[in-house]
């Protein structure tokens, strides 16, 4: 029996013994059947014993049957303007592989990479990072895996071949496309989705600004703390390999098409807006603006304007590859974290929690970072993001720690998986490539993650502070 069918009948085993024993003391009844159900989803996203999105339909059936919430009122936690900000960023980063904009951004970092191995991997995993803050990490690996195939084939790499530079580089780039989807809030659908449940939980706004304040300073200590760790591991030297033969297979970029010069204005209004919120706020009706109706603006002039080929930059054939499972997912995680508020489980995992309150709140965030790595490592990132935050309420309740510093520590940990060639979609799509020895990427994923602990909550801390 495989870990789906464990994860299922055992999902459901727990949650019909924890509906069947007695209700803890101190707790009320709807708030005991709402931690069996946290536990079935939680097991159920960890094993992937359903579909991801199939799974968060459930507090749509549950919550009415245990009283909890109405039916209408759990419909209603399914949709956020947050949701549009996914939406509409999706838009945008499918507009940008079209229009072939992404490829000619790389090959302009690449071509700047200098004669040394080590230029050669920040090159490559900095512009990875780059387009991954504004594009799919799982896109952008399948963009850039093979240009650094490539690359290394031109070099005199054979096939399959995993020391040195070949793992380093492959794995570079996967690990910078997961990096690099930390530095804004439509960098990962994990990172819209965390923004989502903390202002649910918390009444905390985490707007794109407020993002980048945290990300964008752990993608640059993170990328270079990633070469470094990778070049270790791999053992890659000065000279190993032949970069100036290797950069005649990177190619040089055709003239900038029609298209691409119709869509760099929209891009740059779009992320212009998103920076000047808040000086745009003021002039509009209350709540009048929001990043996700910043995002959908933009999405319909790609619509309307021409691509000098007779039609639109994006079309809805095009358009419908959007992530409709990931959105519908997050509309369960928020409808199981109103069901966590509603029933009164987040107040008594609050009281629970209140011993903590005399320990250091660093201390207690470095525990969390830890904690939330560790499970991301064996459950989607998305999972562990709708799975652990609405715990964090309660745990800021109990303790009265800084809700930014755990909140947001939480949130970037939950992308901050790099052991398992299964954790992620570029780790997969690298790992395929037959140039990555397992016991190397799990040791360097492995490093990545301890390091990635006090990286996190040390960058998030010094920023609050500031």
């Amino acid at each position: 029996m495989n870990a789906s069918r464990v994860g299922f009948w055992g999902g459901l085993l727990v949650f019909a013994a924890m509906l069947l024993a007695p209700v803890p003391s101190g707790m009320e009844v709807s708030a005991w059947n709402v931690a069996a159900l946290t536990l079935l989803m939680a097991t159920w996203w960890m094993t992937q014993a359903l579909p991801l999105t199939v799974t968060a339909l459930l507090p749509f059936l549950a919550l009415p049957l245990m009283g909890v919430l109405t039916a209408q009122d759990v419909a209603k936690e399914y949709y956020s303007p947050t949701l549009f900000l996914i939406l509409g960023g999706a838009f945008l980063a499918l507009t940008i592989e079209r229009t072939g904009m992404h490829r000619r951004v790389a090959l302009a970092i690449l071509g700047r990479s200098g004669h040394s191995v080590q230029g050669l991997m920040i090159a490559f995993m900095g512009s990875t990072a780059l387009l991954s803050m504004v594009m799919s990490n799982t896109s952008i690996a399948l963009i850039m895996v093979p240009i650094a195939i490539a690359v290394l084939a031109a070099g005199g790499v054979k096939e399959g071949e995993t020391d040195g530079l070949p793992g380093a580089l492959i794995m570079g780039v996967a690990f910078a496309a997961s990096i690099g989807g930390l530095g804004t809030l439509v960098g990962s659908p994990t990172n819209a989705i965390a923004a989502g449940l903390v202002e649910k939980q918390l009444g905390i706004q985490i707007t794109f600004v407020t993002w980048m304040q945290y990300g964008l300073p752990i993608v640059l200590l993170g990328i270079p703390l990633c070469a470094f760790i990778l070049m270790r591991v791999q053992k890659v030297t000065t000279g190993s390999f032949d970069v100036d033969a290797a950069r005649a297979a990177i190619g040089k970029p055709q003239p900038m098409s029609v298209a691409e010069r119709r869509l760099v204005p929209i891009f740059l209004l779009v992320i212009g807006a998103w920076i000047g919120q808040p000086l745009i706020e003021p002039f509009l009706p209350k709540g009048g603006i929001t990043d996700g109706s910043i995002a959908i603006a933009g999405s319909l002039l790609l619509f309307l304007v021409p691509d000098g080929t007779g039609r639109p930059l994006l079309i809805w054939k095009e358009a419908d590859r959007a992530p409709w499972g990931v959105i519908m997912m997050f509309g369960g995680g928020l409808a199981l974290a109103a069901g966590i508020t509603e029933s009164g489980l987040a107040a008594w995992l609050g009281e629970a929690l209140e011993p903590l309150s005399s320990v250091h709140p660093v201390i207690i965030a470095l525990a969390l970072t830890a904690l939330v790595i560790l499970i991301t490592e064996f459950a989607s990132n998305v999972a562990t993001a709708s799975g652990i935050l609405p715990v964090v309420a309660g745990l800021v309740t109990a303790t009265g720690a800084d809700p930014w510093l755990m909140a947001m520590a939480a949130s970037m940990a939950a992308s901050w998986g790099f052991m398992m060639p299964s954790g992620t979609g570029p780790n997969a799509i690298a790992w395929a490539t037959g140039h990555i020895a397992l016991p190397k990427m799990v040791k360097a994923g492995f490093l990545l993650d301890i390091a990635g602990i006090p990286l996190i909550v040390g960058v998030i801390w010094v920023v609050g502070l500031l």
